[in-house]
């Protein structure tokens, strides 16, 4: 049974603000960075700087990306995507704007999306900022144990922002204007615990625009006052048979 508030705020919304975090990806097999087990807990991640200055750095962050490669190349869009997909054909999104590296909004059809932490579908050089399909490059890491480099000479690196490494600008400004642009905010699968990225929700919500929760476990904003409905639970149970429900009034 589709919660009926939630229901309630998707039909009656015409630009909705999606902000994703990592439940989202959950029900795809991609790992949780930051929950109970998570990637973070078991591995120290390598920071922007380091990757930079140090090769040593830079094996050992190829090598944990080369470790995760599989699971992202194998992993699909779930039913949370196909939703999101659904909303936005319907006419209902300003933007999604994620957390997410994976790669799978995009491939799930989604098109005004905003991947502020990057993603792990390309590689970018850190010198002329060309991009290109990891998947060669990996191969020459694993065969070759080097880092790979760019045709310029500069250092690859997997299209995802870094500890330490400074978010897209314009990545910023679009998400911003999205927060400043929509009548609804609906945050999915995020402990809404990072900055800058968190802030957007916020920011929305502090126009006076309904602002949704919808996690498994507590977040930072769960007791912030401009937050209007608060649900706790399984995405996959909760987001698309409202959706559904929906776009079937």
């Amino acid at each position: 049974m589709p919660d009926p508030a939630l229901t309630d705020y998707l039909k009656k919304s015409r630009r909705i603000m999606l902000f994703t975090g990592a439940g989202v990806s959950t029900a795809s097999g991609i790992p949780d960075f930051r929950g109970p087990g998570g990637v973070w807990t078991k591995r120290a991640p390598v920071y922007y700087d380091d990757f930079m200055s140090s090769e040593s750095a830079r094996i050992e962050h190829w090598d944990y990306k080369l470790e995760a490669w599989p699971a992202f190349k194998a992993a699909k869009p779930n039913e949370v995507h196909h939703a999101i997909v659904a909303l936005e054909q319907a006419g209902k999104v300003l933007a999604v704007v994620t957390q997410n590296i994976d790669g799978l909004h995009s491939l799930s059809g989604t098109r005004s999306l905003i991947e502020v932490h990057g993603t792990n579908a390309m590689v970018e050089c850190q010198t002329c900022l060309w991009r290109g399909d990891p998947e060669p490059h990996y191969e020459f890491f694993r065969v070759h144990r080097k880092p790979p480099l760019c045709h310029c000479g500069g250092f690859l690196k997997p299209a995802t922002i870094s500890f330490g490494q400074n978010l897209n600008p314009g990545d910023l400004e679009q998400a911003t204007e999205v927060a400043r642009g929509c009548d609804l905010v609906v945050a999915l699968g995020s402990t809404l615990s990072v900055y800058p990225a968190a802030s957007f929700p916020l920011l929305a919500a502090q126009r006076g625009v309904p602002y949704i929760i919808i996690n498994r476990g507590p977040t930072d904003h769960d007791h912030d006052p401009s937050v209007t409905l608060r649900l706790d639970g399984s995405l996959v149970e909760i987001f698309p048979p409202a959706v559904e429900a929906a776009l079937a009034l």
